[in-house]
């Protein structure tokens, strides 16, 4: 099972964890990490030390943070750098992504991971309305 370390500056993380258990119920295995306001890099990397703890050895781990090259993405990189075999990291978090990632646990670690970005992509839609008929007034 691909466990997740959900990740953000501030609250983001938290409410979108408790956002998708609204949709999907309670999931095991996903946590939030927040980066809190004036926090050192050193204490984010404790708590995904600390959440890392909490899975299993075997479980595969995707990190689903907010923001590419922010300080969640860079200290999660340190670490999937370290176990590439069983670890990922995507950005872009957002509700069709976390949604998604319940749905493909059970898939390869290379697979969950493009569902996961296509998902997020696809996620990001606008209103198209019809244009109205302007006739020959």
């Amino acid at each position: 099972m691909i466990a997740y370390i959900v990740a953000s500056h501030g609250d983001f993380a938290k409410s979108i964890v408790k956002s998708s258990w609204e949709i999907f119920g309670k999931q095991e295995k996903v946590v939030s990490v927040a980066l809190e306001p004036d926090e050192d890099p050193k204490k984010l990397l404790t708590n995904y030390q600390t959440t890392l703890k909490g899975f299993d050895q075997d479980d595969q781990v995707i990190f689903l943070v907010d923001l590419f090259g922010g300080t969640p993405f860079n200290v999660a990189g340190q670490i999937v750098a370290e176990h590439p075999d069983r670890m990922a990291l995507l950005t872009g978090l957002n509700l069709a992504m976390l949604s998604e990632a319940y749905v493909v646990r059970d898939q390869s670690l290379k697979d969950a991971v493009l569902r996961l970005e296509e998902s997020a992509k696809s996620g990001v839609r606008h209103l198209e309305l019809p244009e109205e008929d302007k006739g020959d007034d």
